[in-house]
């Protein structure tokens, strides 16, 4: 997938966090910790079943990359912990409140970086839906919240 900024809207409270040479990030995609480095979605080991892989993924969840960082280049990246952001999805509707987790690609081994779908509980999710989608769409606005360094989904009280 192409470099294409997400943002929408929201404070986006960034981090900076360093990059592995041979790894490759674009902006708009979903960031996990890795030890301390950076990584996009699609990087993490498969975990077997499309939930187990959210759940990985929902643990070291830092956010969506601002900026990119192409093969060979070591520079820190800015990533948003925080912020509305249009990820792509199936056709789908969304009400507000949502909880929204990463895609499985179709071969079913690993994680999209740049795309959405519904879950079912927290531990699945990187954030909820921001905008109602009462008539099937192909993209979702998510509130994200890195559960490294904000918590992540929790439920409501």
């Amino acid at each position: 997938m192409a470099n294409k900024m997400r943002w929408r809207y929201g404070d986006t409270n960034p981090v900076m966090l360093p990059v592995d040479a041979a790894t490759v990030i674009e902006i708009g995609d979903l960031v996990y910790l890795d030890t301390d480095d950076a990584k996009p979605a699609s990087s993490q080991s498969d975990s077997g079943t499309p939930a187990a892989n959210q759940e990985a993924l929902h643990d070291a969840f830092v956010g969506v990359a601002m900026q990119a960082s192409s093969a060979g280049q070591v520079t820190d990246i800015r990533v948003a912990t925080t912020g509305v952001f249009e990820l792509d999805c199936v056709s789908t509707t969304f009400e507000v409140g949502d909880l929204v987790g990463a895609a499985e690609n179709a071969g079913g081994t690993a994680l999209e970086d740049q795309q959405a779908i519904a879950v079912a509980t927290e531990n699945l999710a990187i954030g909820r839906c921001a905008k109602r989608e009462p008539s099937a769409s192909s993209s979702v606005y998510v509130d994200i919240v890195g559960t490294v360094t904000r918590g992540g989904p929790q439920a409501a009280a």
